[in-house]
């Protein structure tokens, strides 16, 4: 565009399930425009849009990536999205600043689990969308029974636009079924495809007019006036189709199907003229509601480039030597480079120093961005992922992503001691860039803790932390925070003392010790008559115990839920001391608390978990397997059961791997704690001879 024109942008993102083809479609697409003069092969790791060591070095996509082209005289904007379900999360955050989804589908394997979860994102944010059904050159592909399967799973309006000529390694081209036409492609020298409209051959045209059919009568559909037009026997136009197709692909009631190869370049620059000519561009889009902070009311951002600035970050790019790299989508007025810019979330100002459109990793410098457009900036001040940015006079506040609860957790610590704040840096930086990362310390066990969407994603994380940030990470699978009580009620001696020549040490107390009710905690009670022991010893006592309670006498667990009563004992006028006193209350418990019939408690999980009903019967026998208790069960839609339970701390560290297994990835799970409780018998020697043997290893 010479001219910046708001009505002449497309904003898409390429979504699917791992190994449809979106990088290998993107660069296609990339090359045909010719923002690019030859193709990347994902093999040969030198493809646009999936150029981080990890995703080379693995042949998968791990991040959203942005690229963009130009096609005649249109800007479309594009995002690569991953397909895999532990870093799924990015996509959502893609779909959330788009206006389009183009949905990739592979013409082998056809629908599968993360085609529908990008599927129910879209539906989220509801965007009209486009399917491409990629792979069509490859052996057993099908556009018949993928299309047949893509109706089963999501419904009626999904309609074929064009039709495959010829399959497999005999696919050469495209019927059009708007044009009703062919398009027969051919290879250049270059490589760069070219093409011939012909008329349809007499072997497919039966077909084709019975699929025509069928789109002309999904279209009219919706509109009672060339309805009766249809109905009449009269003929329609193809700008009669076209005004109504693009109409209602924006309103979401048609969804079309298109098809090529992506490593073939064959039904590439269709696409692309699809995309140009039917999708909606951001001044077609409905308002985005946002939070006006000065009034505290809510307000519609329309996508004008007449209205004060506001845009939303989708994702930030940590680097430890050029700092974060944060990408927006504006969706009111302009931004100027070396200006400034509000932090309403942060309640902050930054300076914006060059503003970037991304091909991939490369930057290429703009003056300014304006409503509609997807761009990035170096070294933005305090913004993370979620935030918006806006003009200070007029801060409005759009709504942030809500991503799903990591479910996966690993306890880190650092290969090299001294290398804990660069550990601590790392996080931080990691954080910035994958709010679905969580770190936390757990108080019970003494563990750093990083929580994540599954083994995959937290393998990427620490291999960040390692390649990026220099510092090399041990992990390991938590522990599970047991804790000891007491079950019984004893009355117990403590007598320290010590004789060394000079000042002697002396302290002597009895001790009451007594279970409390779960979760009750600890009380301490003063039942000294007299002065048998002096009040400042008394309480020498109770530091005594409780510092003694923290490694209890069955497996080195803290000891919880008791009550300690000192009542009795005796001091010496010279050697007694709060020390003494302090050494006796500890003797005390261990003793007391060995004879009180010990028992482990260990933590109870609340646990959520969501399948489609036909997976209900082995999850609960795992469950079950488990240790688990079934609570409840109820319907979350038609297809879906929740099933609630209650498990053992120690059984769904890796759950996530367990439910992908039997559900094929289509189960989702929720967990937090509930409550402490007594651990089997069985399991108990178990857990000690396991704790004494990590005890003897530390020495």
């Amino acid at each position: 565009m010479t001219k910046y024109d708001i009505n002449k942008v497309r904003n898409i993102a390429l979504v699917g399930h791992g190994d449809s083809g979106k990088t290998s479609l993107v660069e296609a697409m990339l090359y045909d425009s010719g923002m690019i003069n030859r193709l990347g092969n994902i093999g040969q790791g030198n493809t646009t849009t999936d150029y981080d060591p990890r995703e080379i070095k693995k042949g998968i996509t791990i991040n959203s990536s942005l690229a963009y082209l130009n096609w005649k005289d249109l800007l479309i904007n594009i995002i690569d999205t991953p397909g895999y379900l532990d870093f799924i999360t990015d996509t959502q955050s893609s779909l959330r600043i788009i206006d389009n989804a183009i949905v990739v589908i592979c013409g082998v394997s056809g629908v599968e689990v993360q085609t529908e979860k990008v599927w129910d994102f879209a539906n989220k944010y509801k965007l009209p969308r486009v399917i491409f059904i990629n792979k069509m050159e490859r052996e057993r592909a099908d556009f018949y029974r993928i299309k047949d399967m893509i109706n089963k799973v999501f419904g009626s309006s999904v309609i074929s636009v064009q039709l495959p000529i010829g399959q497999e390694e005999n696919f050469k081209g495209i019927v059009d079924l708007i044009k009703m036409k062919a398009i027969i492609y051919k290879k250049s020298g270059e490589g760069k495809p070219i093409f011939e409209e012909q008329e349809i051959s007499p072997d497919i045209k039966e077909q084709a007019e019975s699929y025509r059919k069928e789109l002309i009568e999904a279209v009219v559909e919706f509109d009672d006036e060339l309805l009766m037009k249809y109905l009449n026997g009269e003929t329609l136009t193809n700008e009669e189709i076209n005004s109504c197709l693009k109409q209602r692909i924006k309103e979401r009631k048609i969804i079309p199907i298109l098809c090529g190869s992506a490593t073939m370049n064959l039904g590439i620059e269709l696409l692309i003229d699809f995309i140009a000519e039917y999708l909606p561009s951001p001044l077609d889009m409905p308002p985005i509601a946002a939070k006006n902070i000065k009034t505290s009311s809510e307000e519609m951002i329309k996508n004008s480039l007449d209205s004060p600035f506001s845009a939303f970050v989708f994702k930030t790019v940590a680097d430890p030597y050029v700092g974060n790299l944060t990408y927006f989508r504006v969706y009111s007025g302009k931004l100027n480079e070396d200006s400034n810019v509000y932090n309403s979330s942060k309640g902050e100002d930054s300076k914006v120093g060059k503003i970037y459109k991304m091909q991939g990793k490369n930057q290429q410098f703009i003056s300014e961005i304006c409503a509609g457009d997807i761009a990035a900036v170096a070294k933005l001040k305090n913004t993370t992922t979620g935030d918006t940015l806006c003009a200070k006079d007029y801060p409005v506040l759009f709504e942030k992503i809500v991503y799903p609860e990591p479910i996966m957790s690993l306890a880190i610590y650092p290969k090299t001691k001294g290398d804990e704040d660069k550990l601590s840096i790392a996080i931080s930086r990691i954080i910035d860039e994958d709010p679905t990362v969580k770190v936390y310390r757990d108080e019970n066990t003494g563990e750093t803790i990083m929580t994540g969407m599954g083994e995959s994603h937290l393998e990427v994380i620490i291999d960040t932390m390692e390649s990026k940030f220099g510092v090399e990470v041990e992990k390991s699978t938590p522990k599970v925070g047991y804790k000891e009580t007491i079950r019984k009620k004893v009355q117990v001696e403590g007598k320290y003392k010590k004789q060394s020549g000079g000042r002697g040490q002396y302290g002597h107390c009895w001790l009451e010790l007594e279970p409390k009710g779960r979760g009750e905690g600890f009380e301490f009670a003063d039942k000294i008559v007299g002065g048998v022991i002096p009040r400042q010893y008394r309480s020498a006592v109770e530091k005594g115990v409780i510092e003694a309670m923290e490694k209890g006498v069955l497996a080195g667990y803290p000891t919880v839920d008791m009550k300690a009563a000192v009542y009795d004992g005796s001091y010496h006028p010279v050697d007694s001391s709060e020390m003494a006193f302090k050494v006796a209350g500890s003797m005390a418990f261990k003793k007391g608390a060995a004879q009180a019939n010990p028992i482990l408690l260990e933590p109870i999980m609340d646990i959520e978990v969501i399948v489609p009903k036909e997976y209900m019967g082995d999850i609960i026998g795992d469950l079950n397997s488990k240790r688990g208790k079934i609570m409840g069960m109820e319907e979350s839609s038609t297809e879906k059961q929740v099933i609630k339970a209650k498990i053992p701390q120690a059984e769904i560290f890796k759950y996530a791997i367990d439910l992908r297994s039997i559900t094929q990835g289509r189960g989702t799970f929720t967990v937090k704690f509930s409550h402490y409780e007594e651990v089997p018998a069985n399991i108990v020697q178990e857990i000690i001879a396991k704790a004494k043997k990590e005890e003897e290893d530390k020495k």
